[in-house]
């Protein structure tokens, strides 16, 4: 199991996470995404396709590009298709849990 948490809020809580270069893409359904809206940022991958990102407001802060997703992916990447994912800062065998702190702004500590 992995979960997102930022400031003791679980943001995202899963078992069911698709992990590409790295990162973990959670399915939407376990992502609370009340908490998120709509950036104006986006990018592309080369092999990925085009790239969406999310703001989020929690406990009152404001975390710009906290994680992106891809809307549209290539033929290469459909299995993502909206799963989200978030920026890490290092990644550790141990608890299932990834952090968001707030030094960090936009970054995640996974533990797997």
């Amino acid at each position: 199991m992995v979960k997102a948490i930022v400031n003791g809020t679980v943001i995202a809580d899963s078992i069911d996470t698709i992990v590409v270069e790295g990162n973990h893409y959670f399915p939407p359904s376990d992502v609370k995404t009340v908490l998120f809206s709509d950036s104006n940022t986006s990018s592309v991958c080369a092999w990925k396709g085009p790239a969406q990102y999310y703001d989020a407001s929690i406990e009152g802060k404001n975390i710009k590009d906290i994680a992106w997703y891809y809307p549209t992916p290539s033929a290469k990447a459909t299995q993502i298709k909206s799963y989200i994912a978030f920026y890490k800062v290092r990644r550790s065998d141990l608890r299932g849990v990834v952090y968001l702190t707030p030094h960090y702004k936009n970054k995640v500590d996974i533990q797997e």
